[in-house]
């Protein structure tokens, strides 16, 4: 979300830093059983000949010069191609490159009881996925210490395809997927850092590729719960010539514990068909999603304290939104001699249409704040890599070579409305939006136990705005970034292998701040127009350790800097620049796994986070604010970093076979934040368990019963610290009668401002499959 902010004010939202040095272990988090790590697979004897037409698997690939048809060689298979089931077409899964780098199961995601789809991102460690408003709207993200935003620094794919809205109407980076059907998720990839060459925009902080199902058996699900929810599931596929065609769809429903019901109506459609293998196959999949609901955004302490609300209430009960996605994308990988390659393709049409009032009487004392957001958008992109297999002076080498590429033709509008009806435009913009990336990287295993990767990428991007209503903000603006990447790996030595990696990153800045002058609520006021692309940069040293039968366990200490981030408020229709930043600390990760039916993993993140230098434009807010306390307090220049949280912890313990009884136990642990950079405002800490128990009989039928908030924990969601006005407080009756100065009628009363955490929460699911 974009909250808006008086002029004179700075705004504490979504802030991205920098830097990272890092110590972790397991890439995989796969199966491990007790000796299994210990033992070394037996080498595979392969002759010279082949079958007839069919290709050598990649794993297979000798990396030296060619042997003679005649020669047998002997390969040693990684054990991660063995349990591989990635999606046709994907490509081949390399190496872990970083103790951060891992690779979550499906049978690990779908253990988890989730209230929403987003919230399967949970299970990459160290991230915490929340949500402020209806379930429509994209989710919120914390991670090494950023508070993400709806997506910014924080690259999400799906199937090959970008989930990230650049110059989106409600945020840079903005990332729905509540069009996911968890069940149809295969693994999740996940990255952290800048330090790898074929990751570009948005991935200065983590990256999170999800993986889709090529094939299931016939499944029908059904699923109520408390407070409203219903969920119908359908899954099915069939052999289709060489391949399958996989086809999913879901209705869903659900009010929520709000005053005003969410009133969700979601339809939601998957058609897949997919030949082969990772490496040697091609996939083309569509999607189709549409959804309406109404929301219950953050509401002020004061009003709940004050009794004017219901901890559940709504200040303005006609936010809301709707929203719809359909998309068709296509991607196919090769092997061969040589090494491989893949390419893929897409297209997505979606619109978006969101009513939010964060400000209540802030800026229209009498019809209140309430906006409206709408994008509609054509994004099309196209990627193809190469893989060359070789040697140099005699030793093993691995080169790659990539081109990315996208454009995004956007219509966006921001208006005040009252009650979802129009009242005024603030502006309206048509964008069109390219870029072309270009990377390279080359791996060298320079002995048994050490190899290095070299990288370099290229971004280039190009923007044209047409402001509908202010020419002065149309106009075009292009940027290029050079990226260097480095990483190390030594080991392993005894299960154990130590990383270290560096880089430099970048991201997208919302085009329209790159072309706007003129402020679009006063157009006497200047503004000078934001970088297009942003410089991150990164360290990270990390050990990884499969040294205790079992057991994963990694540490890693990361450093990330960022020269200044630079939003465009969705809110406001302009820029608002921070300084630059640091974020420094580590996260141990573990996941233990001592008997098949017993999957145990525990994780915690800490992390230091602070703007750099003085901030004397602050310094000026906090005194045009003084004699007015309730204005004053929470403006005060400072270097915390708001919604930056300390430290994020999570466990859980799952327990069971196939078949018969199964449950498993979850906590989640954010730690209390800053919320203004004076950090006279700070979140509470947020504790919630969540638990599952069902049973499984062989002919394929289950039943399971998912609590949500197990202990029924008063906690928020979110918590924010920012000005807005009431018609109760007092400050309403001097703004509106003229006595107040203008800044502090800007500002507002500071508080703050939350969205809860839905009470003890029930949901029992029935399904069966055929």
């Amino acid at each position: 979300m974009r909250l808006r902010r008086p002029k004179s004010g700075r705004r504490g939202g979504a802030l991205t830093a920098l830097s990272a040095l890092a110590l972790l272990v397991d890439d995989g988090r796969a199966f491990a059983q007790s000796n299994s790590a210990s033992r070394e697979l037996p080498p595979v004897e392969v002759s010279g000949s082949e079958t007839p037409g069919r290709k050598r698997p990649a794993a297979s690939r000798h990396t030296g010069r060619p042997a003679a048809a005649s020669h047998r060689i002997f390969l040693y298979p990684a054990p991660t191609q063995v349990s591989d089931t990635r999606s046709a077409g994907s490509g081949a899964k390399g190496e872990a490159g970083m103790a951060s780098e891992i690779t979550v199961s499906r049978d690990e995601i779908n253990a988890r009881p989730v209230s929403r789809p987003g919230e399967v991102l949970e299970a990459v460690p160290g991230l915490i996925v929340t949500q402020h408003s209806g379930e429509g709207k994209a989710n919120q993200y914390f991670l090494r210490g950023y508070n993400l935003d709806h997506g910014t620094d924080l690259a999400i794919t799906v199937d090959g395809v970008p989930v990230n809205m650049r110059t989106h109407a409600h945020g840079q980076g903005y990332a729905d997927l509540n069009w996911l059907i968890p069940e149809t998720v295969a693994a999740m990839d996940v990255r952290k850092g800048p330090y790898f060459a074929d990751e570009g925009d948005f991935a200065s902080v983590g990256s999170v590729h999800i993986g889709l199902i090529d094939r299931t058996r016939r499944l029908a699900q059904v699923t109520v719960g408390s407070f409203g929810y219903r969920r119908l599931l359908g899954m099915d596929s069939a052999k289709v010539g060489d391949g399958s065609l996989l086809v999913a769809g879901e209705i869903g429903t659900y009010n929520g514990p709000w005053d005003n019901p969410d009133n969700v109506r979601k339809l939601n459609g998957l058609v897949r068909y997919s030949q082969g293998t990772a490496t040697d196959g091609l996939s083309v999949t569509g999607m189709a999603y549409v959804n309406r609901w109404n929301s219950t955004d953050q509401v002020p302490q004061r009003a709940i304290t004050g009794g004017l609300l219901d901890r559940f209430g709504s200040e303005d009960p006609t936010d809301g939104g709707n929203t719809n996605r359909f998309a068709l994308s296509g991607r196919i990988a090769q092997s061969d001699d040589l090494g491989s390659w893949k390419a893929n393709a897409y297209v997505v049409k979606s619109q978006l249409d969101l009513f939010n009032n964060f400000t209540y009487f802030l800026d229209d004392p009498v019809l209140g704040d309430q906006f409206h957001q709408h994008d509609d958008r054509l994004m099309a992109g196209a990627n193809v890599s190469r893989t060359l297999n070789g040697s140099f002076a005699g030793l093993p080498t691995q080169t790659t070579v990539g081109l990315q590429s996208r454009y995004d033709a956007i219509d966006l509008a921001l208006t005040d409305t009252f009650q979802r009806s129009f009242l005024s435009n603030v502006r309206s913009d048509k964008v069109g939006e390219g870029s072309v990336g270009v990377y390279a990287e080359n791996t060298v295993r320079w002995t048994d136990w050490l190899r290095t990767t070299v990288g370099w990428r290229g971004d280039y991007y190009a923007a044209d705005v047409t402001s509908l209503f202010n020419t002065a903000n149309s106009g075009r603006a292009d940027a290029a970034l050079g990226s260097p990447k480095f990483r190390m790996v030594l080991g392993p030595f005894n299960q154990t292998e130590f990383f270290l990696g560096a880089g430099y990153g970048m991201h997208s800045n919302d085009a329209r701040g790159a072309t706007t002058t003129e402020d679009p609520a006063d157009p006497a006021t200047r503004l000078t127009p934001s970088p297009l692309l942003v410089r991150t940069r990164g360290a990270e040293v990390g050990v990884r350790s499969r040294i205790v039968a079992g057991l994963d366990t990694s540490l890693s200490l990361f450093i990330l800097d960022q020269d200044s981030e630079i939003l465009f408020s969705g809110d406001a229709g302009d820029t608002s620049a921070t300084r630059a930043s640091r974020r420094y600390g580590f996260e141990w990760t573990n996941h233990y796994r001592p008997r098949s039916w017993i999957d145990i993993d525990a994780d915690l993140a800490m992390t230091h986070a602070r703007f750099r230098g003085y901030d004397s434009e602050q310094a000026e807010v906090y005194a045009s604010l003084a004699g007015y306390p309730e204005a004053q307090i929470g403006n005060a220049p400072g270097n915390y970093i708001p919604n930056a949280p300390a430290m994020v912890a999570s466990a859980g313990v799952t327990l069971g076979e196939k078949t018969g009884w199964f449950g498993t136990v979850r906590w989640r642990y954010l730690a209390s934040s800053p919320l203004t950079e004076d950090n006279a405002f700070r979140s509470s800490a947020t504790s919630i368990f969540n638990g599952r128990l069902g049973y499984r009989i062989d002919n394929g039928w289950r039943i399971q019963l998912d609590v949500l908030n197990l202990f029924n924990t008063k906690a928020n969601q979110i918590t924010y610290a920012y000005g807005s006005l009431l018609k109760t407080d007092s400050l309403y009756n001097l703004c509106t009668s003229g006595t107040a100065p203008t800044a502090v009628c800007q500002n507002g009363v500071m508080d703050y401002v939350l969205h809860p955490v839905e009470p003890l929460t029930f949901r029992v699911t029935v399904a069966g499959t055929f």
